[in-house]
């Protein structure tokens, strides 16, 4: 099987995360299979996870001995992996390049495809969401999740269209919303690309699904093991900066995203470096789409698991 691209920033994971013979890692986001592979040549035997059921394809040939996928979200591998128990973990976050390069899959503002963006089977499709959430509540979602500015107009916009016409099709809405905008005039981001973004975080529940799957990974990790989080925008990092902070006791508990967590509790993590990597210059010439990525590591400590506040 041909892997469809290099994963982004994997010489600097697989340098944190330092996968060995006779350790147990969870790639939770599998994808094409890109870091599982980089894990099995390192002698390590791999737990992947991904809701999407196409990507089964990508583990023709992986050593069943060794390596294990599981069609479920990436919170549940304490569940599937046992507690306190793998060496690693590694979150992959975003969309796939492969995801964005099908355009039946509907990720993509470029390809004209069904308007769809679930990585699952499960739950609402984008067109669900455009063709009935409320104005108010379209527009915080564009805001909150997209950084959209314009977000108010946007949403009206949809909504005066969709009484006449509901969305279908990805290029449909992408073009729609660039004529609401008013046009390019020069911009080197397609105007659609935040609206896009916030529909694809919430049709998925990206970021509630992230802060359970960091929590997840604090109960599966060993003391000693170790976390991988490679981000593509600023909301996760956001949440993945602010988790590792707090568990490893660097800032006050609480995020906009999450219950207060209980003050005063042992640091669970311990950061592997200060702030986070970015890939050389030389890997973003190789693949743009990696110009914004970040990765932010950290090592379980002793301590308990951290408990949410009553």
């Amino acid at each position: 099987m041909t892997v469809p691209h290099k994963p982004v920033l994997i010489d600097e994971v697989v340098a944190a995360l330092q996968p060995a013979a006779g350790d147990t890692v969870v790639d939770g986001t599998f994808g094409a299979g890109g870091y599982s592979r980089a894990f099995l040549a390192a002698g390590a035997s791999v737990i992947a996870f991904d809701r999407d059921p196409t990507a089964a394809r990508f583990a023709e040939g992986l050593p069943a001995d060794r390596f294990r996928l599981v069609q479920a979200r990436f919170s549940e591998m304490a569940e599937t992996a046992g507690e306190g128990a793998v060496e690693g973990v590694a979150l992959d976050l975003g969309v796939s390049s492969m995801q964005l390069d099908e355009a039946e899959r509907g990720f993509s503002f470029m390809r004209d495809g069904p308007l769809d963006m679930r990585m699952g089977e499960e739950g609402q499709t984008a067109a669900d969401l455009v063709n009935t959430a409320e104005p108010t509540e379209l527009a915080r979602i564009l805001y909150v999740y997209g950084e959209e500015r314009q977000s108010r107009r946007v949403a009206a916009a949809i909504a005066r269209r969709r009484a006449e016409q509901p969305f279908t099709r990805t290029l449909e809405l992408a073009d729609f919303i660039e004529r609401a905008l008013g046009g390019r005039r020069g911009a080197k981001v397609h105007p659609a690309t935040r609206s896009f973004q916030a529909l694809r975080i919430a049709v998925n529940e990206e970021l509630s699904e992230l802060e359970a799957g960091l929590e997840a990974a604090e109960r599966s990790l060993k003391p000693g093991g170790r976390l991988c989080v490679v981000t593509f925008h600023s909301l996760e990092d956001r949440i993945v900066k602010t988790f590792l902070a707090v568990r490893a006791g660097r800032t006050p508990a609480g995020s906009r995203h999450a219950p207060p967590l209980a003050a005063g509790a042992p640091p669970s993590f311990q950061l592997l470096f200060n702030g986070a990597q970015a890939p050389s210059q030389a890997e973003v010439d190789a693949n743009p789409r990696a110009r914004s990525a970040k990765l932010r590591a950290a090592v379980r400590t002793t301590a308990p698991v951290w408990k949410e506040a009553a």
